[in-house]
């Protein structure tokens, strides 16, 4: 995040671990294996510890993390990710079994575009499924184009339900990535942070459990991705940001 922004992640208002557990049954939503981790993994541990239902959604199938692996093809990338949320859902204590749109890593489609309308249907049917109080996504201006379209598939959903859960916003690549116009704007949202001292631990054991993100386990693809130390240090913190919409004017796909 820009040091010089008005907005400041850091200086938002501190509510105890006490509070997660009146958001109810939460579904978490996760552009990719790890998101869910990184941006709300304390949130949802809490929920757990405190026997509220946790249910999972991951959006895209993950595998252009490494996309030049001969060791790992397609297939195999997509069955190792997935296996890696899964192991990362287990170690914050969520036993559900995730539900898996499967959209193509880097290519989820925005509104207008093909496919949309079909992916926002069927994540509209998950989240009826489980009829939680809470949805956590990603920050709608989040600096990566999956968070951003998995925003707008969100908010389609959640458009078509008749009383539509609680929204809250969590942000992953805001905190290096972030420009001035992808930060919340005066007036537009209500921004605090959670205290997860007491399953910080246990946040870290899952976001370990994404091998494929964290070290040389795809060992063939030169130009794969693995999450920086600056990048993880931002999810290391006894706090996570929450970002939550305060009018429908703001609402828009943007």
């Amino acid at each position: 995040m820009l040091e010089t922004s008005p907005f400041s992640f850091v200086k938002l208002p501190l509510r105890p671990a006490e509070f997660a557990p009146q958001l109810g049954p939460t579904v978490v939503i996760a552009p990719h294996p790890d998101d869910e981790s990184l941006g709300c993994g304390g949130l949802l541990a809490l929920l757990c510890q405190a026997r509220v239902p946790v249910m999972a959604i991951l959006v895209t199938d993950g595998t252009m993390s490494h996309p030049n692996s001969q060791k790992y093809p397609p297939a195999a990338r997509r069955h190792l990710r997935e296996a890696e949320f899964e192991a990362a859902l287990v170690a914050l204590g969520i036993l559900k079994a995730p539900h898996y749109l499967g959209l193509p890593d880097g290519n989820v489609p925005t509104a207008g575009a093909a496919g949309f309308e079909e992916a926002a249907e069927q994540l509209r049917i998950y989240i009826s499924q489980f009829s939680p109080t809470t949805i956590v996504a990603p920050w709608r201006r989040d600096p990566h184009p999956d968070h951003r379209a998995t925003s707008q598939l969100v908010r389609a959903a959640l458009a078509q339900l008749a009383a539509p859960p609680r929204l809250l916003e969590y942000v992953v690549w805001a905190w290096e990535r972030a420009a001035p116009p992808d930060l919340p704007q005066p007036g537009e949202v209500e921004g605090w942070c959670l205290d997860i001292t007491s399953v910080l631990d246990q946040k870290q054991q899952a976001i370990a459990a994404h091998r494929s993100q964290l070290t040389n386990l795809i060992d063939d693809d030169p130009t794969g991705f693995q999450l920086s130390p600056a990048m993880l240090a931002h999810f290391a913190q006894p706090f996570e940001v929450y970002l939550e919409v305060k009018s429908e004017s703001n609402s828009a796909l943007l």
